[in-house]
């Protein structure tokens, strides 16, 4: 009887791995991939270091442009000065939207962020760029979305670019090639703790 029991999660395995090792070899394509993070839950930012990170691993060229968070001094900017010139980082801009209540400004700092943010996109030497917060000045129209859009219809095939930020747009979830949305259960920013070192910055 124990070896019935045994033997039938191990029969279940066996077909798991057999239908895994067919779309493994199914699988030939290889092309840069467009990847989206959105969603009101925490961790968009933090799931594109993970990518980030793992680049760096293989010895990849990455580049990160953050827009809107030009204010805020975090760890993950302090750890990219060790890290240059494998990891080039560009923090522009001057705060989220509440901060300025500008919105001329806002428009400005999204534009010159964005000429940053294209010409990471057509240098050669970038195995990755990551452009966190876009969806925030797309939202907003502080930016063009075709303008945006074609820059990411037109980059060179193996280039990876990860976009992070609320209310992605639809076109932009129609283009990109993995799409996540994080989804909001708890935060403790709710219950009145403070953003905290290391862990929201």
């Amino acid at each position: 009887m124990r070896d019935d029991l045994d033997e039938q999660p191990r029969l279940k395995m066996i077909r798991r791995k057999e239908a895994h090792d067919r779309k493994l070899a199914a699988a030939t394509q290889e092309k840069g991939l467009i990847v989206v993070t959105t969603g009101a839950g925490k961790g968009k930012t933090t799931a594109a270091l993970g990518l980030l990170f793992r680049a760096l691993g293989h010895g990849m060229k990455v580049g990160v442009v953050q827009f809107t968070k030009g204010a805020i001094a975090t760890g993950e900017a302090a750890l990219a000065k060790r890290l240059a010139p494998q990891l080039e980082w560009h923090t522009l801009g001057e705060g989220f939207t509440w901060e300025t209540q500008d919105r001329s400004r806002d428009v400005a700092n999204a534009r010159q962020t964005w000429e940053t943010a294209a010409r990471l996109l057509h240098y050669p030497s970038f195995d990755l760029v990551v452009l966190d917060e876009l969806n925030i000045a797309l939202r907003y129209d502080y930016l063009s979305l075709e303008e945006v859009l074609a820059e990411l219809r037109t980059k060179r095939e193996m280039l990876h670019v990860v976009i992070t930020g609320r209310n992605a747009k639809a076109e932009q979830i129609n283009l990109a090639d993995l799409v996540t949305e994080m989804t909001l259960i708890k935060h403790p920013f709710r219950s009145g703790m403070k953003p905290q070192h290391g862990m929201e910055y």
